[in-house]
């Protein structure tokens, strides 16, 4: 596990930027990375910056697809897929909003609220959870499963 403080948004910032810079250096294949946090934790900030690290154009405004479930940013090539799970009350949910269909080598999935899809023994590589300290600063743990423990060192040599 890998734990960074972070005491403002742009610092978050540009960790999610530094992480899709090195995972673009380190992988060929889709990555799914969970979110975990509070409301205003800085959940999307991180995949803001996250966005820019793998190269997704400043074209496109990076927000919470919070009604729409799910934005999609094309990455080189990769396809970002951003989903926000917390409206869905359901797993049958999950086939409506074709996730399935998302995962494959060619898109990387980071998904906030991501319950849902543990309900169902969805693996993710990557784990980050945002909390807040006694000063509001972003304690922010990183962690990873089986499949991701080689990214994981891989980014924070």
């Amino acid at each position: 596990m890998k734990t960074i403080k972070s005491q403002n948004s742009e610092q978050t910032l540009h960790l999610g930027e530094y992480m899709g810079k090195k995972i673009l250096e380190e992988i060929f294949q889709g990555v799914s990375i969970a979110l975990n946090g509070e409301l205003g934790a800085g959940k999307t900030t991180f995949v803001q910056g996250f966005a820019k690290g793998l190269g997704v154009s400043e074209k496109y405004y990076i927000t919470s697809p919070t009604y729409n479930i799910i934005n999609e940013y094309p990455a080189g090539v990769f396809t970002l897929c951003h989903l926000d799970l917390y409206r869905l009350e359901s797993v049958d949910e999950l086939e409506t909003i074709g996730f399935d269909d998302l995962i494959d080598d060619t898109h990387i999935i980071v998904v906030e609220w991501p319950e849902i899809l543990k309900r169902i023994s969805f693996k993710f590589d990557i784990e980050i959870n945002f909390k807040f300290d006694e000063h509001y600063n972003r304690i922010i743990s990183i962690t990873s499963g089986q499949p991701g423990s080689n990214l994981i060192s891989k980014l924070f040599l």
